[in-house]
Protein backbone atom coordinates (compact mmCIF):
# COMPACT_ATOMS: atom_id res chain seq x y z
CA UNK A 1 0.00 0.00 0.00
CA UNK A 2 2.80 2.34 0.58
CA UNK A 3 4.48 4.42 -2.02
CA UNK A 4 1.43 4.50 -3.97
CA UNK A 5 0.72 8.21 -4.02
CA UNK A 6 1.74 11.14 -2.05
CA UNK A 7 -0.95 13.25 -0.54
CA UNK A 8 -0.89 16.93 -0.23
CA UNK A 9 -1.22 17.65 3.35
CA UNK A 10 -1.99 21.39 4.38
CA UNK A 11 -1.26 21.39 8.35
CA UNK A 12 -1.82 24.80 10.33
CA UNK A 13 0.86 25.47 13.72
CA UNK A 14 0.93 27.45 16.58
CA UNK A 15 2.69 28.27 19.62
CA UNK A 16 2.18 30.72 22.67
CA UNK A 17 4.11 28.89 25.01
CA UNK A 18 7.85 28.66 25.62
CA UNK A 19 10.48 29.62 22.23
CA UNK A 20 8.03 29.65 20.21
CA UNK A 21 9.78 29.92 17.19
CA UNK A 22 11.82 27.14 18.42
CA UNK A 23 8.36 24.99 19.37
CA UNK A 24 7.32 25.24 15.77
CA UNK A 25 10.47 24.66 13.93
CA UNK A 26 10.61 21.37 16.60
CA UNK A 27 6.96 20.52 14.95
CA UNK A 28 8.32 20.95 11.46
CA UNK A 29 11.05 18.91 11.64
CA UNK A 30 8.85 15.99 13.68
CA UNK A 31 6.35 16.07 11.15
CA UNK A 32 8.96 15.76 8.55
CA UNK A 33 10.17 12.49 10.33
CA UNK A 34 6.93 10.81 10.99
CA UNK A 35 4.26 12.69 8.78
CA UNK A 36 5.65 13.03 5.52
CA UNK A 37 7.96 15.41 3.86
CA UNK A 38 7.36 19.12 4.31
CA UNK A 39 7.66 20.58 0.95
CA UNK A 40 6.64 24.12 1.40
CA UNK A 41 6.60 26.95 4.89
CA UNK A 42 4.84 29.93 5.32
CA UNK A 43 6.51 32.44 7.15
CA UNK A 44 6.08 32.66 10.87
CA UNK A 45 3.54 35.43 12.05
CA UNK A 46 2.75 36.47 15.48
CA UNK A 47 -1.11 37.04 16.84
CA UNK A 48 -3.43 37.71 19.22
CA UNK A 49 -4.76 34.54 20.74
CA UNK A 50 -8.34 33.54 18.94
CA UNK A 51 -11.08 31.92 21.22
CA UNK A 52 -9.65 32.79 24.75
CA UNK A 53 -7.89 35.25 26.98
CA UNK A 54 -3.73 35.19 27.25
CA UNK A 55 -1.27 37.61 28.07
CA UNK A 56 0.97 34.97 25.67
CA UNK A 57 0.74 35.79 21.59
CA UNK A 58 1.24 33.48 19.23
CA UNK A 59 3.31 32.43 16.94
CA UNK A 60 1.42 30.35 13.61
CA UNK A 61 2.69 29.30 10.14
CA UNK A 62 1.44 26.87 7.38
CA UNK A 63 3.42 24.02 6.02
CA UNK A 64 2.39 21.51 3.20
CA UNK A 65 3.51 17.91 3.73
CA UNK A 66 3.48 15.29 0.98
CA UNK A 67 2.60 12.09 3.14
CA UNK A 68 1.74 8.46 2.07
CA UNK A 69 -0.19 8.71 5.69
CA UNK A 70 -4.45 8.35 5.94
CA UNK A 71 -5.83 11.59 7.03
CA UNK A 72 -7.00 9.56 10.21
CA UNK A 73 -3.30 8.46 9.94
CA UNK A 74 -2.00 11.68 10.24
CA UNK A 75 -4.67 12.76 12.81
CA UNK A 76 -3.15 10.11 15.06
CA UNK A 77 0.71 11.10 14.48
CA UNK A 78 0.24 15.26 14.35
CA UNK A 79 -1.57 14.46 18.06
CA UNK A 80 1.42 12.16 19.11
CA UNK A 81 3.70 14.88 17.89
CA UNK A 82 1.69 17.44 20.08
CA UNK A 83 1.86 15.23 23.17
CA UNK A 84 5.57 14.28 22.46
CA UNK A 85 6.20 18.45 22.78
CA UNK A 86 4.10 19.02 25.82
CA UNK A 87 0.63 19.81 24.64
CA UNK A 88 -1.98 17.86 27.50
CA UNK A 89 -5.50 17.07 26.79
CA UNK A 90 -8.12 18.98 27.63
CA UNK A 91 -10.26 18.92 31.04
CA UNK A 92 -12.49 16.73 28.87
CA UNK A 93 -10.24 13.96 28.54
CA UNK A 94 -9.98 14.06 24.62
CA UNK A 95 -8.72 15.70 21.44
CA UNK A 96 -12.76 15.82 20.73
CA UNK A 97 -13.38 18.56 22.73
CA UNK A 98 -10.52 20.88 23.10
CA UNK A 99 -10.72 23.99 25.03
CA UNK A 100 -8.59 27.09 23.99
CA UNK A 101 -5.59 27.43 26.06
CA UNK A 102 -1.72 28.71 26.16
CA UNK A 103 -0.30 25.42 24.43
CA UNK A 104 3.44 24.89 23.01
CA UNK A 105 1.75 23.68 19.79
CA UNK A 106 -1.11 23.15 18.29
CA UNK A 107 -1.35 20.99 14.91
CA UNK A 108 -4.36 21.70 13.09
CA UNK A 109 -5.29 19.43 9.78
CA UNK A 110 -6.38 21.98 6.90
CA UNK A 111 -6.59 20.53 3.91
CA UNK A 112 -6.10 17.17 3.06
CA UNK A 113 -6.02 16.51 -0.91
CA UNK A 114 -9.46 17.95 -2.34
CA UNK A 115 -11.04 15.26 0.34
CA UNK A 116 -13.80 15.96 2.18
CA UNK A 117 -14.48 14.51 5.75
CA UNK A 118 -16.92 15.24 8.41
CA UNK A 119 -16.55 12.73 11.53
CA UNK A 120 -16.15 13.37 15.25
CA UNK A 121 -13.26 13.77 15.73
CA UNK A 122 -11.62 14.88 11.97
CA UNK A 123 -13.40 17.44 9.58
CA UNK A 124 -11.15 18.70 6.47
CA UNK A 125 -11.54 20.97 5.56
CA UNK A 126 -10.47 22.48 8.95
CA UNK A 127 -14.20 23.60 9.79
CA UNK A 128 -12.80 27.48 11.36
CA UNK A 129 -9.84 28.25 8.83
CA UNK A 130 -11.58 30.78 7.04
CA UNK A 131 -12.49 32.37 9.87
CA UNK A 132 -8.90 32.76 11.26
CA UNK A 133 -6.57 35.31 9.66
CA UNK A 134 -3.88 33.49 11.21
CA UNK A 135 -4.36 30.19 9.19
CA UNK A 136 -5.22 31.85 5.78
CA UNK A 137 -2.80 34.75 5.51
CA UNK A 138 0.25 32.02 5.31
CA UNK A 139 -2.26 29.56 4.01
CA UNK A 140 -2.20 31.89 0.89
CA UNK A 141 1.39 32.71 1.15
CA UNK A 142 2.37 28.77 0.25
CA UNK A 143 -0.58 28.34 -2.30
CA UNK A 144 -0.14 31.77 -4.04
CA UNK A 145 3.94 32.68 -3.86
Amino acid sequence: MRGEHLHAVYLGLGSNMGDREQQLLTAIRLIGERVGEVTRQSSFIETEPWGFQSDNRFLNAVILCLTERTPREVLRLTQKIERDMGRHKSVHGTYVHRTYQDRPIDIDILLYDDRHIDEPDLTIPHPLMHERDFVMKPLREITTG
